[in-house]
């Protein structure tokens, strides 16, 4: 029986990568693309469909940054479809990404140079806003929009005698420093697009736990350093045509610049060859590329603690109760 591939943030970077990947590795899957745009959206799946003219591709519409259109997203899902098998958590924003230019100088010439390109650590700041849903944009879109399109499948996910796989793209840049358990949403900081990325790992862990019994496993993935539009939008293109010669160099010791979208979805294809029963719900799974361009996957240990995550679970489960009945007296005063 074919298997069934949702795919959020597919039309573009690592996400459409992935996608080509998935149907080069089996072309019998029926493949489901949920993006915000719909232009674009066209435009992936009518490439998709050049390489791969048999597959089984559709689309459906999803924004994130609105439970409004998760809700009715999930609802399509449901209606076409009776079991989903992989689901591909992979769409996110990092809106107006601002360079500190002080740690960036102060950075590059430290021993954390390096590790400041891979990870952005100290070094990319954001401007968050606050969506008509009254939370804020980047946790939304990169977190909880994702938390209620998996409650919403819930039926088509859990099954103990054919298991389903959540399948998040974390980031190195997930870090705890910049996370807090009483500030989750990231309303004070300036770093919410690391907070968003640790909050997924915090939140894949809790889905484990409350979900492996009913056939429902979770992974996290790092796709590494990848050039993406949202790499490219941070600096101007002058800088990585600059830089670029140097991140291939540094790539023959440093294993996480992958560089490319093709190469940054190697964790993700992985896992979809892999028993979710055997794997190691505290591990992320890295993307590497060896300075001679071969692709391989390496698991590390997640920097939290379960107490963390289950505190984290709960605040989240609180919040989905309060927009349901923010979103459910909404449509009856347009009634």
């Amino acid at each position: 029986m074919s298997k069934v591939v949702v795919v959020t943030g597919a039309n573009s970077g690592i996400g459409l990568s992935l996608c080509e990947r998935l149907l080069s590795q089996d072309d019998q899957i029926r493949l489901c693309l949920a993006c915000r745009n719909m232009q674009r959206a066209e435009v992936a799946h009518s490439s998709l469909l050049s390489s791969h003219p048999s597959a089984d591709i559709s689309i459906v519409q999803v924004d994130f940054g609105s439970i409004k259109s998760v809700l009715k997203g999930a609802k399509m899902l449901k209606e076409r479809y009776k079991q989903i098998d992989y689901l591909y958590l992979n769409a996110g924003i990092m809106p107006n990404p601002q360079i500190n230019h002080k740690a960036f100088v102060k950075g590059l010439f430290s021993r954390k140079a390096i590790s400041m390109f891979a990870t952005g650590e100290g070094l990319l700041t954001q401007e968050d806003h606050v969506t008509e849903d009254g939370l804020q944009e980047v946790f939304e879109t990169n977190v909880f929009g994702h938390f209620i399109l998996i409650k919403e499948l819930e039926p088509l996910l859990c099954h103990t005698d054919n298991p389903s796989q959540l399948i998040w793209t974390s980031s190195s840049n997930a870090r705890k420093s910049v996370f807090s358990l009483s500030d989750y949403q990231h309303r004070q900081g300036q770093e919410s697009y690391s907070s968003s990325k640790y909050a997924t790992d915090l939140l894949s862990v809790a889905l484990n736990r409350n979900y492996n019994k009913k056939g429902l496993y979770s992974s996290v993935v790092c796709p590494g350093l990848v050039m993406t539009n949202l790499t490219y939008g941070i600096l101007p293109s002058c800088f990585w045509m600059l830089i670029m010669p140097i991140m291939w160099v540094i790539r023959m010791f440093i294993n996480s610049f992958t560089i490319s979208p093709y190469n940054g979805a190697e964790a993700l294809l992985w896992l979809f060859s892999q028993k979710p029963e055997s794997l190691d719900p505290l591990a992320k799974y890295h993307s590497c590329t060896s300075g001679l361009g071969n692709n391989y996957v390496t698991p590390l240990k997640m920097d939290l603690d379960d107490a963390s995550s289950r505190y984290f679970y709960e605040k989240v489960l609180e919040l989905e109760e309060q927009v349901r009945k923010r979103v459910v007296c909404g449509n009856s005063e347009n009634q």
